[in-house]
């Protein structure tokens, strides 16, 4: 299997030659570019074609989030992971809304750092849809508001009943072995289902099936 294509966006060179050390000296993993700015991260995504991005937020010029956005556009197989100083702090959330697959605490252990890195590089979420869920009842207000039910319904038309009903069990926070519990199906069965439901709506990864639950009104904060 091939490493996992990494790049680092920081205007803090130090904290970058330190995520460097500790992922570079990982097989599976490889630091193909960095980037000090928002506006640089942009080119370096578009011609490094990375797996998977560290993004910070505040950095002069485009931020993390802007820089999130444009990315994930232009690019949606890069997964982007935003870093952030503190916990369920409005910029991981601004950075899940720009469509990033989930945030990482800076200080986070190497362990931790290497886990979300490989979660994020095989399609998962490196936050658990029960923070995501979290995030959104703390900070929902600054979502649109719900979409009426007809919308709901054409958005929601292309699942089956059954994937229906493991989309808002999904909204809900629940885990695979959650889900297969609730509806006695094998956990393999069950990322099935969760992958069809993701390709039918086009949702990147669970994180966004619960932002999409939240909006459609069928979770509230």
């Amino acid at each position: 299997m091939s490493a996992i294509r990494i790049m680092l966006v920081d205007d803090q060179v130090l904290l970058r030659m330190g995520f460097r050390m500790v992922l570079d000296a990982e097989d599976d993993l490889d630091v193909v570019a960095e980037a000090g700015n928002g506006a640089e991260a942009i080119a370096l995504a578009a011609r490094e074609q990375p797996d998977v991005i560290l993004m910070d937020v505040r950095m002069p010029g485009i931020d993390g989030i802007e820089a999130t956005r444009r990315i994930t556009a232009e690019r949606p197989e890069s997964r982007i992971i935003i870093l952030t100083t503190f916990d369920l702090d409005e910029y991981a959330f601004g950075g899940l809304r720009a469509g990033a697959s989930g945030f990482l605490l800076k200080d986070a252990k190497p362990a931790e750092l290497m886990a979300a890195i490989r979660a994020v590089g095989s399609g998962e979420a490196s936050v658990s849809p029960r923070v995501t869920k979290r995030m959104l009842e703390l900070f929902g207000s600054k979502l649109p508001s719900p979409v009426s039910t007809e919308h709901e319904t054409d958005r929601l038309a292309v699942l089956t009943e059954r994937e229906r009903e493991v989309f808002l069990a999904i909204a809900e926070g629940l885990s695979n072995t959650e889900l297969a519990g609730r509806f006695f199906l094998s956990e393999s069965t069950v990322k099935t289902h969760v992958g069809r439901i993701l390709a039918k709506l086009e949702l990147r990864d669970r994180v966004q099936a619960v932002i999409l639950a939240y909006q459609l009104g069928l979770v509230g904060g």
